[in-house]
């Protein structure tokens, strides 16, 4: 939650005041000192790739409904990123994966409900069969010179450069 939207103190219900703690103005709340931190959002994504193919699932939600995007999203609190990305491909693809490393960490919001932060993890498949399912419309293997139009520039970035 962003700072501007914290009006009021969740231990108590005291209206926030703005105050300069840490370097920069946060709502601190003046009956029981509660402070407002924003923490970024995470999300992980796992690359698939697959008899020369990359597996994509299209977004059946705004925003980017209709577009394709590595199986991706957030991450839980208290959930291991890499348990996240898997968990991910598993939900939207159908598709049960070993995540078998870091690919990159990416920064930056591209939409206003998005992640912070998305790590990218590189998967090996464990089946061979995708469906999709959970926010996705449709699951899909796709030649890297073929792709369908992407969601993300992050992703754009990840597959042009790995």
């Amino acid at each position: 939650m962003r700072h501007d939207q914290v009006k009021f103190c969740p231990c108590c219900g005291t209206p926030v005041q703005l105050e300069f703690q840490f370097g920069q103005e946060r709502p601190v709340c003046p009956a029981c000192g509660w402070l407002h931190f924003a923490d970024p959002k995470v999300a992980a994504a796992v690359l698939v790739e697959q008899a020369g193919q990359v597996l994509l699932v299209q977004r059946a939600n705004d925003p980017f409904k209709g577009l394709w995007t590595l199986p991706v999203g957030f991450v839980d609190a208290g959930e291991d990123p890499a348990a996240a990305a898997a968990r991910e491909c598993l939900e939207e693809a159908g598709l049960a994966v070993k995540i078998t490393g870091i690919i990159d960490i990416r920064f930056g919001r591209e939409h206003p409900r998005g992640s912070d932060f998305v790590i990218f993890y590189r998967g090996e498949a464990l089946g061979n069969e995708i469906h999709a399912g959970d926010d996705a419309s449709a699951a899909g293997w796709f030649e890297r010179g073929k792709l369908p139009r992407l969601a993300f520039q992050s992703t754009v970035d990840l597959l042009s450069s790995y």
